[in-house]
């Protein structure tokens, strides 16, 4: 399973932009994410169809999101359909179903925002890839991993499967 979310970043002169990322829970690990200077469905698509076209997941793999206009699109439909996902929304008014992707805005926040922002689009890019590609998916230790990162832990994970092949 696959979940996803979009958050708001500031910018230091004033306006937002918009950060989508998709976590694989079995560990944790964002397998994909876009920022970009608007909320339009290529804000969900793009960085979904990147991470299918690494991962090559199995197909019923299940999509979840909260209910925003981004992930009904036409467009998801049928990135979803040519890959056999399965989509999954979060009920109404109920934030608890979407909350591993709400904990990762919450320690990405505290952990890259610290309070600042943003110059532009440019620099946040290049922040958020420091901070997800090289540190949150390499080095930052999840308790509910055994304290391994995301990384590690699907590395030793596939070890331990074709070890036992």
């Amino acid at each position: 399973m696959w979940v996803s979310d979009i958050t708001y970043l500031p910018l230091v002169k004033g306006g937002w932009l918009y950060l989508t990322s998709w976590m694989d829970l079995f560990s944790r690990r964002i397998v994909g994410w876009h920022v970009d200077e608007n909320i339009e469905d290529t804000l969900v698509i793009k960085p979904l169809q990147k991470a299918l076209e690494m991962r090559k997941p199995a197909s019923g793999l299940i999509v979840h999101s909260d209910r925003g206009g981004q992930y009904i699109s036409n467009e998801l439909k049928e990135l979803s359909d040519f890959w056999q996902l399965r989509p999954s929304m979060s009920r109404a008014d109920d934030p608890y179903d979407n909350a591993f992707a709400e904990s990762f805005w919450s320690r990405f926040k505290a952990e890259l925002l610290e309070g600042g922002a943003f110059l532009d689009v440019t620099d946040a890019r290049t922040e958020i890839f420091e901070y997800i590609e090289m540190y949150y998916n390499r080095i930052r230790q999840h308790s509910s991993l055994g304290y391994k990162s995301p990384l590690f832990f699907e590395r030793e994970y596939y070890t331990k499967q074709e070890s036992s092949l």
